[in-house]
């Protein structure tokens, strides 16, 4: 039985820029310098927990700051376009789904206000404490627990640790990015053009 497994922030919701707005929020709380364009990258390239770590203040209270002032803006983040459309296939399909985010408990306030909770199977945050992407544990214990067929589960995500750990599982990987160890898509609903091909 196929299955996706999605990443969350940049996969199926569209929030980088309310990221960018918490974080530009969260540096001037704390006397921090913060140039827009270098902080996307950087928070696309590796996380907005590494970026937070690398701060010369307390990560705790930074943190903190930052998933307050990020939770406030809820009502502004959307689906990414085509989610929905490739949600509703999926189930046509009979395609299971779970998720894998780095968020906290927020993402299942996400879910439900975008009204898509219950499209998946089992949500997986940070709360599970599970060792954070690329490392595979999260994906494995998916897995191991829904029984799940590798060569038929695929991770989809937006960035080069999405691609990581999909390869580190044993997974095929979906993503935004080009890689030589991904299957590329422009938008969400070329996942359907994938799969219609097989």
């Amino acid at each position: 039985m196929t299955t996706f497994i999605w990443d969350l922030d940049g996969t199926l919701i569209d929030s980088y820029d309310v990221f960018l707005e918490a974080l530009s929020e969260s540096f001037a709380n704390f006397k921090l310098p913060f140039d827009r364009q270098t902080v996307y990258n950087f928070i696309k390239e590796e996380s907005v927990n590494s970026l937070l770590e690398k701060q010369a203040v307390s990560f705790e209270k930074i943190k903190e700051d930052f998933t307050k002032n990020s939770t406030s803006k809820n009502d502004k983040i959307k689906l990414m376009v085509g989610a929905k459309e490739v949600l509703d296939w999926t189930q046509k399909e009979n395609i299971q789904n779970f998720i894998y985010t780095h968020k906290g408990k927020n993402a299942f306030d996400l879910l439900k206000q975008l009204g898509i909770s219950s499209y998946f199977l089992e949500v997986v945050t940070s709360e599970n404490n599970f060792k954070r992407k690329p490392n595979p544990d999260a994906i494995n214990y998916l897995v191991k627990k829904y029984n799940l067929k590798t060569d038929e589960t695929y991770y989809i995500g937006d960035r080069k640790l999405d691609i990581e750990a999909a390869h580190n599982s044993g997974l095929g990987s979906i993503n935004f990015l080009s890689s030589a160890n991904s299957q590329e898509i422009k938008k969400l609903t070329d996942i359907i053009k994938i799969f219609e091909r097989k």
